[in-house]
């Protein structure tokens, strides 16, 4: 369900999943387990859950026959192809298809084969910026840096509450008891508008107004580089770094972000003290328009301070079984290898190969678009600008949805395909880069597939012989299918199937890391596009919207685990507004609003307001835009954006 894949021990009683623990064997995650681990019983034995193929008949859905259900598609999306060409039929990767290990490298199969630029997925709503930078920077979007808890004098978290969410793209098991052991040994900054659960457990916390984090950070890159940048770390344009954070003293970051100057006095010194620096951000920072500005900016300080590529700062994770480390990684162009967006929406940029999940609305109310195939994705609750895309869906000729349950997206969709749950499937590690170590782990099926589901491996197999394409082996098993996606790794899938887990040594500093620096010619410390961006921030006085995870929800599921879509307001914010705590209130921004349930909470500052993601009553999406993107990537706004609170 996330890619922190704690092991668990599930218990079965007479065909019936009754719990799941933490699996205290587990060298890992050492019997740690979240609610949403332990939700996996209500997953699978859901009164409601999708059992057999259902297509649209006479304007409602209803059961077939998985021959029949896929004839009707492939014939439909040849058709499409045919007339219009493979540009028309779209590929959404969701979350369901997310942590599906073969499910997912078919389904890359199957999107090459067909051949249609129109690739969708959660990376333009929340993880742009560390791509976009690590490609600009460092030469490459395979660099996916993370801190060095175990040697970290200092950590600094920026926008991030990973006792929540586990991490952005650095996803960790028992977060609360490893920042408690951070905090016991080393200074741990947690710079967030909220004091979150994460900064409960920090020694410092920060609370600047939401989209001014990159404010912060530029008056501590302006010191250090008086002070003097590492002597020793090769750089490229630090003439220009030097002018780009020249107007950020200490009185106007102060300013800026409206923090106590003297706060920032103690953190510059903090740094100072301590050499080598760890810092990480989330989806506070990723979601804001300040993002690649502000993840720009940290990686300058990591730069300077000699924490790259160094223990006690930042590693970076050359994939269990992607194996960076052994092949040159190529370099991209200073400006970077982002290409034009779709037709309808020449503003925007296709970025790592996928059209904004913004533009998706526009690309089918102009035709270019006619089938959309969404692989476990919660459209309506996971796309920006809801009310665009309810719209827009209707008039595809072909939407085909697999999932487990049913939704808003699967009661829109011609065809919905019952995909098998995370227990009824084997399994290996996807994306083992999202580790905290150099690691893989196998999960064999413990449950029988519920009435007529298929692996989604196989669904989208066949699916391609329909359209022409041998993409996969139907005859195969899941196991053998699994198997072959992890051929060639560090160990061998039989013994990773004895023990369960396999693990590498962690080179620090890794050579491979350091080869490719040299090759690049130094890091890049200021990429032509984000001075650019830095020089064009502006803020808005008044209230702003900021996300939030939840801890019983991942995306769009666990609904029925009951967190509610509580809106947090900071108590002086909701009596100007006259609402009170528990009141229904109304969000508004320029796009549309939403009605949520008023929680007041002192650890939110003034002029902020959270919203959870992934609700279907108080679904945030309603107020976001389609039009107001990322320039560089086509990301989504949903930090710092204006809103206005009312009574409901």
């Amino acid at each position: 369900m996330c890619p922190s894949v704690c092991g668990i021990l599930v218990e079965i009683d007479d065909e019936r999943v009754v719990a799941v623990h933490g699996d205290r064997d587990n060298p890992f995650s050492g019997g740690y387990t979240c609610p949403k681990g332990r939700a996996l019983p209500l997953i699978h034995h859901h009164p409601d859950r999708l059992e057999r193929p259902m297509m649209h008949d006479g304007g409602q859905l209803t059961e077939t026959s998985w021959e029949a259900c896929l004839d009707d598609l492939g014939a439909r999306l040849r058709d499409i192809i045919a007339e219009h060409g493979p540009a028309a039929v779209a590929v959404n990767f969701g979350t369901g298809i997310g942590m599906d290990a073969a499910g997912y490298r078919v389904a890359e199969a199957l999107h090459r084969a067909i051949g249609t630029p129109a690739k969708f997925s959660p990376l333009t709503i929340d993880g742009t910026a560390k791509v976009l930078v690590a490609e600009l920077m460092g030469g490459s979007a395979a660099l996916t840096g993370r801190p060095d808890y175990e040697n970290a004098e200092l950590v600094i978290l920026i926008g991030s509450n990973p006792v929540v969410s586990h991490g952005h793209t650095v996803c960790m098991p028992n977060p609360r008891g490893l920042f408690r052991d951070v905090a016991a040994r080393a200074q741990l900054w947690v710079v967030d508008p909220r004091r979150t659960e994460t900064a409960r457990l920090a020694t410092r916390h920060l609370a600047p107004r939401p989209g001014t984090d990159y404010a912060v950070l530029a008056f501590l890159v302006r010191e250090i580089l008086r002070d003097g940048a590492d002597p020793s770390v090769a750089v490229q344009d630090l003439d220009v770094l030097v002018s780009a954070v020249e107007p950020f003293t200490r009185e106007h970051a102060a300013t800026l972000a409206d923090v106590a100057p003297d706060a920032l006095d103690d953190l510059l010194a903090a740094i100072r003290t301590a050499g080598h620096i760890a810092i990480d951000t989330g989806t506070g920072v990723t979601m804001s328009a300040s993002g690649n500005v502000t993840q720009w900016l940290s990686w300058a300080l990591l730069i300077l301070t000699g924490s790259m590529n160094t223990p006690g700062g930042e590693w970076f994770h050359p994939g269990y079984g992607y194996q960076l480390e052994m092949f040159e990684l190529p370099i991209a162009p200073p400006e970077g290898k982002s290409r034009p967006g779709p037709p309808s929406r020449p503003d925007t940029r296709a970025f790592m190969r996928e059209w904004p999940c913004a533009a998706l609305p526009d690309e089918i109310e102009a035709g270019n678009i006619r089938a959309l195939l969404n692989l476990g994705g919660s459209l309506l609750t996971g796309f920006p600008a809801t009310d665009a895309l309810r719209a827009a869906l209707p008039k595809l000729d072909v939407l085909a949805t697999t999932e487990i349950l049913p939704t808003e997206t699967t009661a829109l969709s011609t065809h919905v395909l019952p995909t098998k749950g995370q227990l009824e499937r084997p399994d290996v590690t996807l994306w083992d880069f999202m580790s905290t170590r150099i690691s893989a782990q196998h999960t064999p099926a413990v449950m029988a597939p519920v009435g007529d589901r298929r692996s989604m491996w196989w669904v989208l197999a066949e699916l391609g012989a329909r359209l022409g394409h041998d993409v996969a082996d139907t005859a195969m098993t899941d196991e053998r299918m699994v198997a072959k996606f992890n051929a060639g790794g560090r160990t061998s899938y039989d013994d990773l199937v004895a023990t369960g887990w396999a693990q590498a040594d962690r080179e620090l500093p890794a050579a491979w890391i350091q080869r490719h620096v040299e090759r690049l010619g130094g890091w890049r410390l200021a990429p032509r596009v984000l001075v650019d961006q830095l020089n064009g921030l502006n803020h808005t006085a008044g209230p702003v919207l900021i996300p939030r995870r939840q801890l019983r929800r991942v995306n769009a599921q666990l609904q029925y685990l009951g967190e509610q879509p509580e809106v947090l307001v900071n108590p002086d914010d909701a009596a100007a507004a006259g609402i009170a705590d528990e009141q229904k209130l109304v969000v508004r921004t320029e796009h549309g609003e939403i009605t949520g349930i008023a929680k007041l909470d002192s650890a939110v500052r003034s002029g902020v307001v959270s919203v959870p993601h992934a609700h279907v009553g108080a679904n945030v999406n309603l107020l976001t835009s389609k039009d107001d993107l990322d320039p560089a990537t086509g990301m989504t706004r949903y930090s710092g954006v204006p809103v206005s609170l009312h009574p409901a």
